[in-house]
């Protein structure tokens, strides 16, 4: 809801608020008890109300809610002759529902059935009907009429809820889907150009390490910069792959000990530059179902990531376990940290918290995860760290599949 459109209804409920104040004046001499509960309630009441947009806390909302229910209870009892303000008290818990807040509304929920409780046996064992004839006539129905009001709350509330996350939902896929679009138009576009000068330098290589006139160490060398080659086109194949996946890759029973530590070793000499360690820790013998490039892609981004925003001196620290049915792999560091709208836009193309980065190391290797129908999940505190949380499903271990 635009601002002016909640200032503009929250007058006219001041309003109204105020005209049943000066409607009530003449039942009174003078100012008495009842009057000045009356006027305190809609001066804290608009209050509330009318700063609620520049304090909008979780907190400051129950003292609304809080302040409202007091409100329309002071108006059954001082007024009981007003036999409509009892439909009020059984939709207090439906102004907590503008809020858009569950646990806000379970607790109007909850708070309104005490207090209902406590009044329903006011009227019944204390006043005896002689104020509230309307409500000792016939109690039974009267609580199940406000039972009935609570049941229609609770399932409007529900609908709505079930309709914004489903909205919610729609809207991440479309992102998804755009993010994908644009990462394969690009990919399309530069792919060609790409591969060859790929294409040129590795014939040129795989032509001297066929060469006699080189010595064995220089083919060893052409022969690893062939490899890396290699590598280059598996990566440029995949960000092309990214609109459109490529399920027939050669999978196979990776160790996951393994795996890591062919990680770290490649990372290892990069940490020393920057002064950083990395400490690897798997527990127990742990095996999933992968193509090995790709994991070993996955884990190069996370971890150089988290090399690159560390300071001088911190650890990286590197973990995997088994978890019931998956493989928790984490990536803690000890940096800056980010705040929460930083992370919902992780894994956008062109997107990135570093000042030369790109953002589609982070995308790729959320695509890596959905196609092996992993999850990746970021927990980070501003100046306090980020944790990298991949699960992956666990695999059997291939040694136990032979001896069976």
């Amino acid at each position: 809801m635009k601002q002016k459109q909640y200032y503009l209804i929250t007058l006219i409920s001041i309003a109204l608020m105020a005209t049943g104040l000066f409607v009530v004046i003449p039942r009174y001499d003078g100012l008495e008890v009842g009057l000045i509960i009356h006027f305190i309630l809609i001066i804290l009441l608009s209050s509330s109300l009318l700063i609620y947009p520049k304090y909008e806390r979780y907190l400051f909302r129950i003292i609304i809610i809080i302040i409202g229910a007091a409100y329309f209870y002071m108006l059954f009892f001082l007024y009981p002759e007003t036999w409509s303000t009892f439909i009020f008290l059984c939709f207090i818990p439906g102004f907590s529902i503008l809020f858009f807040d569950s646990k806000l509304f379970y607790f109007s929920l909850v708070f309104n059935g005490l207090l209902i409780t406590l009044t329903f046996s006011y009227v019944g064992l204390i006043n005896q009907g002689s104020d509230y004839s309307h409500i000792k006539m016939d109690l039974i129905g009267n609580i199940i009429n406000f039972i009935g009001s609570q049941v229609i709350l609770y399932l409007i509330f529900h609908q709505s809820a079930n309709r914004i996350k489903n909205q919610q939902l729609y809207y991440e896929e479309l992102q998804k889907s755009e993010r994908l679009k644009t990462t394969g138009q690009l990919a399309a576009a530069v792919a060609h150009e790409i591969r060859n000068p790929l294409t040129v330098v590795k014939g040129f290589l795989q032509f001297y390490e066929n060469e006699n006139s080189f010595s064995k160490e220089d083919k060893s060398n052409f022969s690893l910069m062939v490899d890396e080659l290699n590598t280059a086109e598996h990566v440029i194949s995949q960000l092309l792959n990214t609109s459109k996946p490529d399920l027939d890759q050669k999978m196979e029973t990776l160790d996951v000990r393994k795996g890591l530590q062919s990680v770290t070793d490649l990372l290892m000499s990069y940490g020393v530059v920057n002064q950083n360690k990395i400490d690897l820790s798997v527990q127990g013998n742990l095996y999933i179902t992968i193509n090995i490039i790709e994991f070993k892609q996955l884990f190069i981004n996370l971890v150089k990531n988290a090399i690159e925003v560390s300071n001088k001196g911190d650890s990286v620290v590197i973990s995997a376990e088994q978890k019931k049915k998956e493989i928790e792999f984490k990536v803690i560091d000890t940096a800056i940290g980010m705040s929460e709208e930083e992370m919902n836009s992780l894994g956008t193309p062109f997107y990135s918290l570093k000042s030369k980065g790109t953002g589609l190391g982070l995308m790729i290797c959320f695509n890596i995860v959905e196609k092996y129908n992993g999850t990746i999940q970021f927990q980070s505190i501003v100046n306090q760290g980020t944790t990298v949380i991949v699960r992956f499903p666990v695999a059997e271990d291939p040694l136990t599949d032979k001896k069976e």
